[in-house]
Order: structure tokens, then sequence, then C-alpha cells
């Protein structure tokens, strides 16, 4: 545990970066001192418009469990945990929350926190077994229309991705995933299956949740299936972390601009609704102010974000990123860019921290020429949480995930500004306890913290402009958090897993979170957090 005196000169380090990000009026710092210090975060419900969609959001392979019943196939996730060491605490999500027995548990906890949506993911195993080689299982469908009616009748809002990280290994064997065009028409094969059986009720669809992110973990770190790097990135069986990931989002962009048209021209009502995707949404800022540092910060964004949306938007990839892969990146043909361009009707942000960037293009650093930054891969950027040895925000259980509530309108106002204010949604955003620390369910002040100044900043980004139109916490409940199992905790309930009982335990987070929105008390004003 940290002394009083770092904890103290960790604030004001804090202070001077937000005044430096532009602090917003709605927070102030209170002064440190031997005896206490504390942060003081205001933010109501009222500070976001009339008709702003709060809600939670979860996915198939992290909470339902049920790897193998009423028709269900395995799916690559449900492979790759069986690899020794894939798992931090090798575990797996064959059980998970048991969201598919409990269902109608946590839709009723849904509604009694007053939200107003949920966004759940439709697990690919379920619905079509083997993809095109096989039939549609109709218990999978009976399944998520119980959820979607269920949702419906408590007047909440459903948000479904297709495709959150799984689906059916059979295509990982039979072809190699989406590192083949052939997965675009099995997706598409899925989302028209949705789409026939869902979009009568659902008017809020998102493709496929952060290309980005899925691609860098499971193509060029090979920590996520199907498992595919080579050096310095990791030392898999098979891989090249230089071109996989480019090729995996290539054929993800071109399934998501499909199943858009697709939707568009069968499915969409005359009813306000819409398709989208979500993109991985780190922060970056420059470790310097150096002409280069600067120019690196916003090649990372180019590099993460932009090469995701750009071509959903204007049609192509990133100039940025044009620029320096050369004949690596992939290249879409005049028709793929008309189908690409504008197949979003809004935006997705996936946001849980910032970095520093450096830059690794022109930097004669021995560390900085020979590290995984000094790829094209990574946009010649090196990223940190540290400068000169200080980090940029609180830890949390995830390595590059550290809390600086400013990169929230930071990263809102970088869409805004590239994407012509196209309307947002913020599909996750949420806090995971540090590993070296007890997830106190009782007492998670710092999750609370963290909810609050996250808010706090969109809502100034919202007044500034900016056409947000929802936020979804991550996440409802602990569950399965990928690769790092079940010891990562992001959720604001907590998961009887100790006692196998699986009960939902309110952590004081979601007493917070229910306050909030229903604008009572302490819990929709003022936390000092101390």
């Amino acid at each position: 545990m940290p002394t009083m005196e770092h904890t103290c000169i960790f604030i004001v380090v804090m202070v001077v970066l937000d005044t430096l990000l532009l602090l917003p009026p709605t927070i102030s710092t209170l002064k440190c001192s031997a005896a206490a210090e504390a942060v003081v975060v205001d933010v109501e419900r009222s500070d976001f418009p009339q008709g702003f969609l709060f809600g939670a959001a979860t996915s198939a392979y992290q909470v339902e469990g049920a790897v193998l019943e009423d028709g269900k196939s395995l799916c690559n996730w449900d492979v790759f945990c069986r690899i020794e060491g894939a798992i931090a605490d090798a575990t797996n999500g064959y059980v998970a929350d048991d969201h598919y027995h409990r269902y109608k548990e946590d839709i009723e906890i849904l509604h009694s926190l007053g939200l107003t949506a949920y966004r759940f993911s439709i697990s690919w195993s379920r619905v079509v077994p083997r993809g095109t080689f096989g039939e549609v299982n109709q218990l999978g469908i009976q399944f998520y229309n119980r959820i979607i009616d269920n949702l419906l009748l408590r007047g909440m809002e459903p948000f479904v991705t297709i495709h959150h990280h799984d689906y059916p290994q059979e295509l990982e064997d039979r072809f190699g995933g989406w590192l083949s065009p052939l997965m675009q028409e099995e997706f598409i094969h899925f989302a028209e299956t949705c789409f026939k059986h869902f979009s009568d009720r659902v008017k809020n669809w998102m493709t496929i949740n952060e290309p980005n992110m899925y691609a860098q973990l499971g193509y060029e770190r090979g920590v996520y299936p199907p498992a595919r790097c080579s050096p310095p990135f990791g030392q898999c069986a098979a891989g090249n972390s230089d071109v996989e990931p480019l090729i995996a989002v290539h054929n993800m962009l071109l399934a998501h601009a499909k199943a858009a048209k697709l939707y568009r021209d069968k499915f969409k009502s005359k009813i306000d609704s819409g398709i989208s995707l979500s993109v991985a949404a780190l922060m970056y800022v420059p470790l310097t102010e150096d002409e280069k540092d600067k120019e690196a910060a916003s090649r990372a964004l180019a590099f993460t974000v932009a090469w995701v949306l750009d071509p959903l938007v204007f049609g192509d990839y990133p100039p940025e990123m044009k620029r320096y892969h050369g004949s690596e990146l992939p290249i879409f043909s005049p028709e793929e860019k008309l189908l690409l361009k504008d197949s979003l009707d809004y935006i997705g942000i996936n946001h849980y921290g910032t970095l520093y960037a450096s830059d690794c293009l022109y930097c004669a650093d021995s560390i900085c020429r020979n590290s995984e930054g000094n790829r094209a891969i990574q946009g010649f950027v090196c990223s940190s949480p540290y400068r000169n040895g200080i980090p940029i925000g609180d830890k949390t259980g995830q390595s590059y995930f550290y809390v600086v509530p400013s990169g929230m309108e930071r990263i809102v106002d970088y869409v805004k500004g590239r994407y012509n204010n196209k309307p947002m949604y913020i599909t996750e955003n949420g806090y995971s306890s540090p590993l070296d620390e007890y997830d106190n369910y009782h007492h998670d002040v710092k999750r609370i913290h963290f909810h609050k100044s996250y808010l706090a900043y969109l809502a100034r980004a919202i007044r500034n402009g900016a056409d947000v139109r929802g936020y979804f916490i991550w996440t409802l409940m602990d569950n399965f958090e990928w690769s790092s199992g079940y010891k990562l905790k992001f959720g604001i309930y907590h998961v009887d897993r100790e006692n196998g009982t699986m009960n939902r335990i309110p952590k004081l987070s979601a007493h917070w979170f229910r306050e909030f929105l229903n604008g009572n008390g302490n819990g929709g004003k003022r936390l000092v957090v101390g």
C-alpha cells in the first residue's frame, strides 16, 4: 500500500495533469494534507439530456455459461481455454455467471437499478452452431427472444451486439476464421439470422465488438484465440504479427459493411433504428511537448480508432496508415469503398483509460528503437502509463487501463472532430480493481469515483456540443474476463462463486448507480472519496 506521502504526491500530480487537460467546473480537488486527502466529484442525472440512455453491458461468452446445452456448439473460446497457461487463473466460461439459466433474475436487477437500456451479445455458436454448414438452432433463438421480450416488458431498450469475440470453432478449423474472406459470408449468414428473428423488436444493432482490439490480442499478441503471433510480440506456434491483424480487421470491416447494407435494405423499420459497431478507444497524449511525440499521439489514435472508423465513415483506411504500411495494408476495391462509406448510423466507443505516446519513428533511443513500438503495426509509437516514473493515473487491474477521467472528454472530442459529430454512444466504460487489492464489494469507492468522474467529463463534452446519446457501464456483474479469467472484476454486482451459490450481491457502486439514476440523495449528487 502507498504511504500517505506517496498518495499526496500522486494527487498533486493528478491536479497538475487535469489542469493541463482542462479540468471541468464540476470537478474540484481538495487540498492534500498529512491527515487526509480527498477528491470531490459532482455529477447528477440532470446533467445529461432528456432521453439520454443509461445502460449496462455484458457479452455472451462472459456471462452465459451452458457451454454445450440446448444445441450450442464449441466456440473458439471454449477451445482456447483448454490451452495450458492461456487463462490467468486456469478457468473458463463453461458456467461463467450462469446467465443462461438466471437471465430473468439479471434483467430484474437491471430494471431495479433504473437502467433504460441493456447491451448484450448473441452467441454465434448458440444460434448457428455450424454456421452455413448446419441449421439454425431454434432453442438458441428462443433464448434470445425471451431476453428481448423481458427487457421490453420492463421498458428497457435492447442494444444487441451480433459478434463479441466468440464464434464457432468449426469456422476456425475449416478455413482460418477472420483470416479468410469466407468468414465475411459466414458472418452475413449469422447476422441475417439475427435480423430475421429479432429486428421486429430490436432497434439498435452493433455488428462487431472492437475489431481493432480483437485483432491486436488474437493476431498480434496471441493472447486471445486463435493465438497467432510472431516476435517481438509473442512466441506462438504460427502467425505474423505485422500482417495478420490487418487482414483480420479488413475482413471484419467488410463483414460489417455487408451486414449494414443487408439490414438497411431488408430489415430496417420506418421507426428510428440503426446499425453500428464498437471500437476500442484508449486516449493517447504526448509524452513530452516535442512535436514528434505530439505527432506520435495523433498517429496512435489513427492506428487504433481511425483504423476501424475511417473506412466505415469515409470509405478507406486513414492516410496515416496508408503512409507507413505500404503494401502490407489490404486494399479496398472501388465497389467495396462505396459499400463501406457511411455504413455506420452511430459510433460505439469503448473507453477505459489514457496512455502516454512517444515517437519511435525518428527516435534514436536504443530502447525505443528495439521495442514493439518500432513497427508499422504499432504506428511507430511507444505507449506507456508512466512519465519520469510517475503514473498517468491510478492503476486498475488491467495493465494498460489507468484512471484519467479527462480522457473521456478528449476521446469524445477526437471522434466528434474527425467524424463530423456523428451520433455516439459510450458502449463500455468501467473500472477493475488492481489485482493486488481486494475488490471490496461492500465498499468499492474507487469504482464509484471512477464512474462519477468519467461521467462528469462526459457531461461536459455533451454540453460543449458532442452528440453522445447513451452510456453503458461495463459491467453488470463480475464475469469471465477473457484471458484474465475471473481475477479481473469490473462488475457493480459481485457473483458468489466462493460458496457456489452464484448469487448476485450488489456492491456499494450498484447502490450509488441506482441513486444516481433516480436522482436521490448523496448517490445522485456528491461523494467524497478519501
